[in-house]
Order: C-alpha cells, then structure tokens, then sequence
C-alpha cells in the first residue's frame, strides 16, 4: 500500500509537472493507493470553491481512507518527534509527524513532496517511494 501525501495532491490538483506527481498520475489505476484521515482533511480544507467541494471529495473518496487516529498513534508520533529533536532536527508539522509515524507502524510507503519526511526516512526507517 501506498500512502499518497497532501503535497503530491496538490501538485497533481494544481497541474504541477513533477517526478512525484508523474509517478501519481501513471500509477492511479496500478498501484494500490490510500490516504489518511489527515490526509484527506488537509486537501479538503484546501478547496477554495464551494462548488467545487463535493465532487473533491466523490473523487478522493474512491480511494482507501486509512483512519490514523488514537492515543497509539499520538504517543508513538511525539516519540518520533521527541527522537528526532534530540538529532537537532524538527518537524515542522505535527499531521506529517502522525503520517510518517502512522506509515512507519503499519509499513506503508510514503509518496511525498515534503523535506519533513527526510528525517523519519533517514533515521527512523520509513518507505518512502522515490520515482
């Protein structure tokens, strides 16, 4: 399972040509995809027409809506954090620290366009798909 990150979405959405955004829009049918909870929150805030709103929203329904909430996830992410602040480096995003976290624990990859993430892959084993 691939988890695809807030930041590849909104380069697709927004018609940015990128490597990440590239590897989206060739995998959509053939891999199989998913976002978080968070995920999904942080990309419907985002639409700016209300008009708009509910056909985002049919759109990104169609694929795996993976529920990270709970206290497991919350203490395993502020360790994370904690982990990574004693290296002198800090995450800028809590919902990116619960992502990286959430992917981490259930061995997901990471799709992303997000130097937050650099950290949890380089020292704290996350999947990160580089295309």
């Amino acid at each position: 399972m691939t988890v695809v990150d807030t930041t590849v979405w909104i380069d697709v959405l927004q018609g940015r040509s990128n490597a990440r955004s590239q590897w989206l829009s060739r995998n959509l049918t053939v891999e199989s995809l998913a976002l978080t909870d968070l995920i999904l929150c942080e990309i419907l805030q985002g639409v700016h027409r209300d008009a708009s709103f509910p056909l985002f929203q049919q759109d990104l329904l169609r694929f795996s809506i993976l529920e990270t909430g709970g206290a497991d996830l919350a203490v395993a992410s502020a360790k994370n954090y904690r982990a990574l602040r004693k290296q002198g480096i800090t995450i800028r995003s809590t919902i990116d620290c619960m992502t990286a976290t959430f992917c981490i624990r259930e061995g997901y990859q990471l799709l992303h366009n997000d130097r937050d993430f650099d950290p949890f892959e380089k020292h704290l084993g996350l999947k990160v798909i580089h295309p």
